[in-house]
């Protein structure tokens, strides 16, 4: 029989990612002997950021059982103290250097001065 503690710990840049993203967790429970994962995250742009933290714990991830949806709507972040564009570009799209499609879309004209607390929309 699995052991649902050490598969969640296994598993839990998953849960983070899909926390840091603006996600819910609705579910972790056993199937079986795999980790069943319910989750909702805002955008399929998040969705993809998911998929990449599941391969990136276990590309075969034959222990996880997962339904994780997209509520389809459009994706915000709020800044957080130590952030940088860049740092949001690489957690939504994997990629640091699309920072820029973060500042033009929030009209923000120095990419390099943005204040915590203020909610940025992410592009698709």
């Amino acid at each position: 029989m699995a052991d649902l503690n050490a598969l969640k710990s296994k598993y839990n840049l998953v849960i983070d990612t899909i926390n840091k993203l603006g996600g819910s967790v609705q579910a972790t429970d056993l199937h079986g002997d795999k980790l069943y994962l319910k989750a909702t995250v805002p955008s399929e742009l998040a969705k993809n950021r998911v998929w990449d933290a599941i391969k990136q714990v276990d590309p075969a991830y034959g222990d996880l059982e997962h339904d994780i949806t997209s509520s389809g709507g459009q994706q915000t972040y709020t800044i957080q103290a130590g952030d940088n564009l860049s740092k949001i570009s690489k957690l939504f799209y994997g990629n640091p250097n699309q920072y820029m499609k973060i500042a033009q879309a929030n009209n923000i004209a120095d990419p390099n001065v943005i204040r915590a607390g203020a909610t940025l929309v992410i592009p698709q």
